[in-house]
């Protein structure tokens, strides 16, 4: 396990700054016998008050644990937040931390990549998991969020490519919240279209921001789709401070 290094209070909270948190690089084991790696990031001082499980967007077109919203979730959201921050790279999938066994699944053999996480996080004992999912991170979210002890799902940028009407459909019983952030000029989905399909989970809090892509890229979006996940996962951390307060003496 790794401390990052301290940032001086008053350091612009941009781009790649990397907050005090600390850092471990965990294996997932899943059910069919493969090894996928990834990183934990938890507060430095106190307990996470929940857990941020992220799933990526998809490999086949540059997706993976550092896809920079997910990575900046786990560089900031630690320190300022309390929130621990576990990414992994899905069956088949490469970053700097290393690739993942097995291959590409469609999103059907991710299923198991989606219960060993959240194996992990039950063996861990991480409070109030949340699963924040992007693009194709979305659909696993959609399709296996229900099989598991979560505390609610976060979903950015849904193309709802893969997850069927009856998957979205079955979140209308769901006892916690999904939550999905539109951009408002999205290469899949826009907000309208997203209001139409969502109609069969009415309990949907469906956001459109405006101005958003699907990509997410600039600190203007980031921050917020950043503040967005605290709102939702722990609302006495926001909003989110835009320079680095430091730790309380």
């Amino acid at each position: 396990m790794t401390h990052t290094a301290e940032i001086a209070p008053g350091s612009p909270i941009r781009g790649a700054i990397e907050l005090p948190a600390l850092r471990e690089e965990i294996e997932l084991h899943t059910s069919d016998g493969l090894t996928l790696v990834g990183e934990l990031a938890l507060p430095v001082d106190r307990p996470p008050v929940a857990t941020l499980v992220t799933l990526h967007p998809l490999p086949t077109a540059g997706g993976f644990m550092d896809s920079h919203i997910l990575r900046k979730a786990a560089a900031r959201l630690p320190a300022l937040a309390d929130l621990a921050v576990l990414r992994f790279n899905t069956r088949g999938t490469s970053s700097p931390r290393g690739t993942s066994d097995g291959h590409f699944g469609e999103g059907l053999s991710e299923q198991a990549d989606v219960a060993a996480a959240m194996a992990f996080v039950a063996e861990r004992g991480l409070p109030n998991p949340w699963l924040l999912g992007w693009s194709f991170g979305t659909e696993l979210a959609i399709k296996y969020g229900l099989e598991h002890p979560i505390a609610g799902a976060i979903l950015l940028s849904p193309p709802l490519h893969r997850a069927s009407s009856e998957e979205i459909g079955a979140w209308a019983s769901a006892s916690v919240p999904l939550i999905a952030l539109i951009p408002e000029f999205d290469d899949y989905l826009r907000p309208v279209e997203a209001a139409e399909r969502f109609a069969v989970a009415p309990a949907t809090r469906v956001i459109p921001v405006e101005g958003g892509k699907h990509l997410w890229v600039g600190e203007k979006q980031t921050a917020r789709v950043l503040n967005e996940i605290v709102e939702a996962v722990n609302p006495a951390a926001g909003p989110l401070p835009e320079v680095w307060p430091g730790y309380a003496a």
